[in-house]
C-alpha cells in the first residue's frame, strides 16, 4: 500500500481503504474491479472472504462474465468495457449483464454510465467489437489529430494554432454527425464541391488507404481482445470471421 496515495484521496473527500475486504464491507450498492487483467483472480479471492450483495461492475479488459462468475459463485457481475474519455464525460461503452442480474442491476449500470456518456448493452461477445471500436478508438482519433496537425504545420500554421484547428475540427464533425443523424458519407459529400479542395484532400486519403486503414484498425483490436479473452483461434476465423 503506498500511503501517498491513501492521503491524497483522503484529502479529496474520498474513503480510502488497504484492502479489498475493507472496500467490499464497506460497499453497500456497487463494487467497480477496476485492475490489470492479471490480478483480477487475486481480487475476487479477498473479495469471497466478504459476505456481500452489492452489484459488481467489472472493468476489467478480457475478462469474461463466465470468469467473474467462476470465481465469486452466487454473486450479481456485469462485463463493462468503457473508454478513457469518460474522464470529460463523453464515454462510449459496451456492457454484458451477468445471468444472475436483475432489471434494477440493468439500471443501476445504465446510470452509472450513461452519466458520462452513452452506453449500450449487448452480448457480451460484441464487447470485443467494442474494444476495437470505442475502447482503442481514442488512440486511432488521436494519431488522426496528430496527423491533421502535422499537415497544418507543413503547410504553414504554427504548431499550437494546428492542433487546436485539428482538434476542433474532430470534435465538429463527430457533433454534426451526432446531433444530424445524417450519414457520414453524405455530410463529407455536402462539403465536397466539384473539383474543390476537399475532395482533393479526400483522393489523397483514399490513394493512401485510409478507409481500409480504419477497419483494420478496428478488426485488429477486435481480434486481439479475442485472444485476451482465450477464445480459441479456431473460432475466431471461422466462427467470428476474423
Amino acid at each position: 500500500i503506498y500511503q501517498p496515495s491513501l492521503d491524497n484521496a483522503a484529502a479529496k473527500g474520498f474513503s480510502a481503504t488497504k484492502t479489498n475486504e475493507e472496500v467490499c464491507n464497506k460497499a453497500k450498492d456497487v463494487i467497480v474491479i477496476a485492475v490489470k487483467p492479471n490480478v483480477v483472480e487475486d481480487v475476487c479471492e479477498e473479495m469471497r472472504k466478504v459476505n456481500s450483495n452489492a452489484l459488481i461492475i467489472s472493468i476489467a479488459a478480457g475478462i469474461r462474465v463466465e470468469t467473474l462468475e467462476k470465481h465469486l459463485p452466487g454473486r450479481r457481475v456485469v462485463r463493462v468495457m468503457p473508454n478513457t474519455p469518460c474522464v470529460v464525460g463523453e464515454a462510449a461503452s459496451g456492457y454484458a449483464m451477468g445471468v444472475l442480474c436483475n432489471d434494477r442491476d440493468r439500471e443501476i449500470v445504465q446510470t452509472i454510465f450513461g452519466a458520462v456518456g452513452i452506453a449500450h448493452e449487448m452480448k457480451e461477445v460484441l464487447l470485443n467489437a467494442v474494444t476495437g471500436l470505442s475502447g482503442s478508438g481514442p488512440a486511432y482519433v488521436y494519431l488522426f489529430i496528430e496527423a491533421l496537425a502535422d499537415g497544418g504545420v507543413r503547410s504553414g500554421l504554427t504548431r499550437d494554432v494546428a492542433m487546436q484547428l485539428a482538434a476542433q475540427t474532430v470534435k465538429g464533425a463527430a457533433e454534426m454527425v451526432l446531433q444530424t443523424g445524417e450519414h457520414p458519407g453524405k455530410l463529407k459529400d455536402n462539403v465536397s464541391s466539384p473539383g474543390g479542395t476537399t475532395i482533393a484532400g479526400v483522393q489523397a486519403l483514399e490513394e493512401g488507404g485510409f478507409r481500409a486503414a480504419a477497419i483494420g484498425a478496428v478488426t485488429a483490436a477486435t481480434r486481439r481482445s479475442m485472444q485476451l479473452g482465450n477464445i480459441p483461434e479456431e473460432d475466431i476465423r471461422h466462427v467470428h470471421n476474423l
